[in-house]
């Protein structure tokens, strides 16, 4: 997401952001830190990271001391400590399906990135270090030298970095050691780099008095998007465009100039669309066509135009939901059913949407008032499972899986957390999971604006605390 003005120092809730919205918008970040040599130096088992990464092991535990786990870690001295908590059985009183199971600390940077495959997460911050976890236990990294780690996509055997230099970093695992990342591309590719700056009408204007080849990205790569069948990457930019490249080959195929100001968010979703959402405050929608070896992407129709910044945009696992969340707190969706009519507007938040992502029925909204957001739809209808609570920093990225503990007849998921108080947190997630009950000091639901029956609300789950009750103010 476009970020605000802001330092790294200490003290401050957003690094790149902070909580003055100029006009509800969030204004553009500039890297304070030259650009540097695009080297990449995976390390492994037998590359461990500087004493200036390394730092002492923070300790996240409440009744604990730190830990250091060096006989486990493939990193000498690992900065990182892990804490797990007990997971509640069904046969205890206290039993809730919607729980903290762990928490990954480092004093090394805010968590701008998150992307989890099978058992391995991958987290990238603003050291611009990519780490692996495998079960919960810190597995292996690598990283670039340059370029702050804005998005993670993975596909099969590769993955894609997006950074805020405007580059793309494509990242494979070896194959004699599991544990060890080797970077084989970088978008766009140095030799079609040369080959596109032969020719000047590959230039384009992208301010005043400058000129850049339209194959690459000027300003911070926000998002990173894969096609349903794994052929086309998109990158969206602060620089008002997005880009489409072809995996097999890393070739720019195209590049769209979307919005009128930075794109936060970009998702490649059904029927050949491709949705968009920019600081401008509008969601577009794209449509593709295939044009050879190359593609097209056609303009379709604006499904929102407001004043407050687009943050992030997501699609429902089954491809019938758009969702789109907001610089004020709010989320908007619209159905695939119903020719992309607006569907609703979910409020549960005090401060701007910073993600979303979805698994089976449910919705996760990641906030910069702290709190994690978990809407369950049935139909048209969406209903609050839970509001979690427990980062001490906004909520800026979030992951997924399936929990292969799960039994047959329950649908769980693991969700994993980024946060800009240098941490990711691992949660239990099941879609049976009663609903809270809306109280006093919360906001009654329509979550559907245009429903007036209100959901059905169950005892609330005990994940929900006071911290993370929903604003009167939102009205």
């Amino acid at each position: 997401m476009k970020g605000v003005r802001g330092g790294s120092r200490a003290g401050r809730i957003f690094s790149e952001d902070s909580s003055n919205l100029r006009g509800q918008k969030f204004g553009r970040l500039k890297g304070s830190e030259p650009m540097e040599e695009d080297f990449s130096v995976p390390y492994g088992r037998n590359n461990s990271p500087s004493k200036r990464e390394r730092g002492p092991p923070i300790a996240m535990p409440q009744n604990g001391s730190p830990t250091n786990n060096d006989a486990s870690s493939p990193f000498t001295k690992s900065p990182w400590s892990t804490h797990h908590v007990s997971i509640p059985t069904a046969s205890e009183d206290n039993y809730t399906p919607n729980v903290l199971i762990g928490s990954l600390v480092r004093e090394e940077g805010h968590i701008y990135s998150l992307a989890a495959s099978g058992d391995l997460l991958y987290t990238g911050s603003d050291s611009k270090n990519i780490r692996v976890w495998k079960n919960q236990k810190e597995f292996s990294g690598f990283k670039s030298n340059s370029g702050l780690v804005k998005a993670i996509v993975i596909a099969n055997e590769k993955i894609f970095t997006g950074h805020q230099d405007g580059k793309i970093r494509v990242w494979k695992i070896s194959s004699k050691d599991a544990s060890l990342h080797k970077r084989v591309g970088t978008l766009p590719t140095f030799k079609d780099y040369i080959k596109s700056s032969m020719k000047p009408s590959n230039y384009v204007e992208v301010r005043r008095h400058r000129n850049a080849l339209w194959i690459r990205h000027f300003d911070a790569i926000s998002s990173l998007s894969m096609s349903e069948d794994q052929k086309l990457l998109y990158s969206a930019s602060w620089d008002k465009t997005f880009k489409v490249w072809r995996t097999s080959d890393f070739k720019c195929l195209e590049s769209v100039i979307a919005h009128d100001d930075a794109v936060n968010s970009i998702v490649a979703g059904f029927d050949g669309l491709v949705f968009s959402g920019s600081a401008d405050g509008t969601v577009k929608v794209w449509r593709r066509e295939l044009q050879g070896k190359g593609t097209k992407h056609f303009f379709s129709q604006t499904l929102l135009k407001q004043e407050c910044a687009v943050t992030a945009v997501t699609v429902s696992p089954d491809a019938t939901v758009v969702y789109c969340g907001s610089s004020d707190g709010l989320i908007n969706f619209w159905e695939r059913q119903m020719q992309l009519a607006h569907g609703g507007i979910l409020r549960g938040h005090k401060l701007a949407i910073l993600c979303l992502v979805t698994a089976g029925s449910l919705v996760f909204s990641g906030s910069a008032d702290m709190g994690i957001c978990i809407w369950k739809r049935r139909e048209s209808e969406h209903i609050c499972l839970s509001m979690l609570t427990g980062h001490s920093g906004p909520v800026k990225c979030l992951a997924v899986e399936r929990d292969a503990e799960s039994l047959s007849d329950e649908s769980r998921w693991i969700l994993y957390s980024g946060s800009l108080d240098k941490s990711v947190k691992m949660w239990q997630i099941s879609e049976q999971a009663p609903a809270m009950v809306p109280t006093s000091q919360q906001l009654h639901y329509p979550l559907d604006v245009q429903s007036a029956a209100a959901p059905n609300l169950l005892p609330h789950a005990p994940s929900f605390s006071s911290q993370g009750r929903i604003s009167q103010k939102r009205q």
